[in-house]
């Protein structure tokens, strides 16, 4: 293959710099007769921490839709996909070289009649173990519970599983190889889930001070899905008739919620970048998900190195270094000037091939 040249700032540091790739791999020695194919602002491959490939808000779709909803992200600059659950069995995406990376986390793992319809694998306590080293055994080294939901029988969000449950569940994925994580709107679930060595939050509308601080002491990511945490209103409005505990938890939740996560990044909590794309939500949006960060509070560097090179390197894949994957996107103006940028990729190129 021949050589490939990119010339412009290359991120984190900006430094403007003539990159080459070379089989696949990134080198900054200069290549003799290498075409030039763009120029402008180089990023590391954007990463989407919290995705649902294979889903629709129905459940499971087939391999074509799969395979649309795959481009739709890599479109948009997500080239490495952190997938938190899916009913669909997406290990076949691995073979597809024009498709994100992806590292997937299983199936769900809810309790019986207690999350959304045909998604989860759900079950009761005393089979929550079994159905983690399940789960941990089919992933690539996730696994996703559902750590709260509403109970019908307390008309308020509550702990899908008792805490010595969770506990027995988490220990089961770390003897098999495997990190979790867990959905958690609320704050009852979050104690017991730290306390057993969960390895990231994701949502975490009901963290506390003290539940900060034993994050950022145990190195526990915070995934906070900016975007899905607007439609906590809509929630509150659609169960309000029949749990207005409920209703009001959510609202609570909600206007909380810029303090709450704020909080958390300020204390330096790990937090990361997650679009929640698939169920109803649409895909493609991860530049919205950066751009919520941004108006969140974040400064536009951690917002989207949160999308890119510290998202990397939590997930165990390099950024733009001699020798590394050459997984990046090339924008014509700078995204840390205007993150709507990040919207109109010039150039993407994943695993050394330019694919859009």
């Amino acid at each position: 293959m021949n050589a490939m040249r990119f010339s412009g700032p290359v991120l984190p540091d900006g430094e403007v710099q003539d990159l080459y790739v070379v089989d696949g791999r990134i080198t900054f020695e200069r290549q003799a007769g290498a075409e030039t194919v763009a120029s402008g602002w180089i990023v590391p491959g954007l990463v989407d921490a919290h995705c649902h490939l294979g889903m629709d808000d129905g459940g499971a779709v087939g391999h074509d839709e799969t395979v649309e909803q795959a481009v739709i992200d890599r479109d948009a600059g997500a080239l490495l996909i952190r997938d938190c659950g899916s009913a669909a069995d997406t290990s076949w995406v691995h073979e597809r070289e024009e498709l994100p990376r992806l590292i997937r986390a299983g199936r769900h793992i809810a309790r019986s009649r207690r999350y959304i319809r045909n998604y989860a694998e759900e079950v009761e306590p005393d089979d929550l173990v079994a159905a983690t080293r399940e789960q941990a055994r089919r992933s690539d080294g996730w696994v996703k519970l559902v750590g709260d939901w509403i109970s019908r029988e307390e008309g308020d969000l509550a702990p899908s599983f008792p805490a010595g449950a969770f506990a027995a569940a988490i220990e089961a994925a770390h003897d098999e190889g495997a990190k979790v994580t867990a959905h958690c709107f609320g704050p009852d679930v979050l104690p017991g889930l730290l306390d057993a060595g969960i390895n990231c939050i994701e949502h975490g509308t009901g963290l506390s001070e003290d539940l900060i601080a034993q994050m950022l002491a145990q190195g526990t990511a915070l995934v906070p899905t900016v975007m899905q945490l607007q439609k906590f209103p809509v929630h509150a409005a659609q169960g309000r008739e029949r749990f207005p505990t409920y209703a009001d938890r959510m609202e609570d939740l909600f206007r909380r919620h810029r303090d709450t996560l704020m909080a958390a990044h300020e204390a330096g909590v790990p937090m990361y970048a997650g679009s929640d794309s698939g169920g109803v939500a649409r895909h493609g949006n991860l530049p919205g998900e950066v751009i919520a960060l941004h108006d969140l509070g974040f400064s536009r560097y951690d917002a989207l190195a949160a999308a890119s090179w510290r998202a990397r390197e939590w997930l165990g894949h390099q950024g733009l270094v001699e020798g590394a994957e050459a997984d990046f996107v090339v924008y014509d103006s700078d995204p840390l000037a205007d993150l709507e940028v990040l919207r109109r990729p010039a150039c993407i190129v994943l695993r050394g091939r330019v694919v859009a």
